[in-house]
């Protein structure tokens, strides 16, 4: 009996020049893994053939007529998810378009060289068919329907009020523990991240009694932009972290693109910018992770968020080892399952939860540890 033939990966392809239609078309066609399932000049048409064809993974155009990219991949992400990899001349690092489509769920981009189009593009080609073949893999999960709307709706720039879910943490609680110790949060994060922290970030409150340290993997151009549109989901303060920064609570540090982060054994932000990728990261989740177990001991909590690869598994069993708290993102969430997965299986874990449950289970751990900590310790 003759073997099947391997399943192709079914690609759409969503972009208003029909030159750069045929030119992708060209590049995927020659690829024995991949097949071309339809083409679509506008968002509107990228929405009906994502729900009619259902391919595997589309490459997305931003600036396109009726409806951009942009508002297309929010109704995909929010109504019928497909992996999308964004792919347009506003994809260049650092572009806050760029930036916002990850955070509604896309789950990678390609910069459009600029130039002889066709020439060009082949100048990216294995860059292309790489991120269109590991998208297509991925597990794709709803768009925090807030985070869409913001998109969809850009007459009023202003978010929309957080949800009043829980009461907020009392001023008193944060400005009492500046002159003590007080918990550290490490949240981790890589392929699928920008989207999670989004759904994430709105629980913390401006009071918040703990120092928030985000680690995501992401091109060094991004993440000052990152720490910029974050600031507008949630109350905590946000900032990207600078070396010589002093932890405070209330506080959400980005690690910078170029950097590694550490916490000193007095508190304070040490950036590394100059040792390079370390294990292939950059920055390194298992460095920050491992800093803060040894500044913050048992305060210490370590939320080990989607992405692929095993960055953060050594930095939880350090955390976990100190005597701190690990909360792992569930499979049934996680873009991808391939760091929480890593964590879990090197026995660091202390819970593993779906992502609209762990904001909740951080808050319960730091309120706990913050009514424990003797004042004035050190």
């Amino acid at each position: 009996m003759p073997t099947p033939a391997p399943t192709k990966t079914r690609v759409l392809i969503v972009d208003d020049s029909a030159f750069m239609r045929k030119v992708l078309e060209t590049i995927f066609s020659a690829d024995p893994q991949l097949q071309v399932a339809g083409h679509a000049k506008d968002g509107r048409e990228a929405i009906a053939l994502a729900e009619s064809l259902k391919p595997d993974v589309i490459t997305m155009d931003i600036n396109m007529p009726h409806l951009d990219g942009l508002q297309a991949t929010a109704q995909i992400m929010t109504t019928n998810p497909r992996p999308i990899v964004i792919v347009s001349s506003e994809s260049r690092e650092g572009a806050s378009s760029t930036l916002k489509a990850l955070e509604l769920g896309a789950i990678d981009f390609v910069a459009k060289p600029s130039g002889a189009i066709d020439l060009d593009m082949q100048s990216v080609r294995e860059e292309l068919l790489r991120k269109v073949k590991m998208s297509a893999k991925v597990r794709v999960v709803r768009t925090a329907s807030r985070v869409a709307a913001a998109v969809q709706a850009p007459a009023h720039p202003h978010p929309a009020a957080p949800p009043a879910a829980r009461p907020a943490i009392p001023a008193s609680s944060a400005s009492a523990l500046l002159d003590q110790r007080f918990p550290v949060v490490v949240l981790a994060a890589s392929t699928g991240g920008p989207a999670t922290v989004m759904r994430l970030a709105p629980g913390f409150t401006r009071d918040f009694p703990a120092a928030v340290i985000l680690v995501q993997h992401m091109p060094a151009a991004f993440t000052s932009q990152f720490a910029a549109q974050l600031a507008e989901f949630t109350e905590i303060r946000v900032k990207e972290a600078e070396n010589g920064d002093a932890l405070q609570p209330g506080t959400l540090y980005l690690c910078p693109g170029s950097a590694h982060l550490k916490v000193t054994p007095l508190g304070r932000i040490q950036l590394d910018s100059t040792t390079g990728r370390i294990g292939g990261y950059l920055p390194n989740i298992d460095v920050t992770m491992e800093s803060v177990a040894a500044f913050g001991g048992a305060l210490s909590i370590g939320v080990v968020l989607t992405g692929m690869g095993n960055d953060g598994a050594q930095g939880a069993k350090s955390i976990k080892r100190a005597g701190g708290h690990v909360i792992a993102q569930d499979e049934a969430t996680s873009v991808i399952f391939g760091m929480p997965a890593e964590a879990i299986k090197a026995q660091a874990v202390d819970q593993v939860l779906g992502i609209d449950d762990i904001y909740s289970a951080i808050e319960k751990r730091v309120l706990a540890l913050t009514k424990a900590a003797p004042v004035g310790a050190r």
